[in-house]
């Protein structure tokens, strides 16, 4: 994204993890389960595929622990796209 000439503002999530208030007002009114990193070991352990968490379950759990947050998570605006999608990053960073 810096090659396209995006300015970045990147947190590293092990070592400044998001509060609760801060996952809520990431998610707002999208579904909760796009920002699950289905990939997570924990997600497996925890059984969550088969058991989905409520909104504030996911949103506590992900304040715990942040390896179950999808990354990267990209906002510009009110646009977000949550992992990663070369083509929607692309589009957004060369949006105006």
């Amino acid at each position: 994204m810096r090659d396209l000439g995006a300015h970045l503002q990147e947190r590293d999530l092990g070592k400044e993890p998001l509060s609760e208030n801060e996952i809520d007002r990431l998610i707002g009114t999208a579904d909760v389960a796009d920002f699950l990193n289905t990939r997570s070991a924990l997600y497996r352990a925890r059984g969550l595929k088969g058991k989905p968490p409520t909104k504030a379950q996911a949103i506590m759990l992900m304040a715990q622990e942040p390896n179950l947050i999808k990354r990267p998570i990209t906002v510009k605006g009110s646009t977000k796209i949550v992992g990663f999608d070369a083509a929607k990053l692309r589009t957004l960073v060369t949006s105006a």
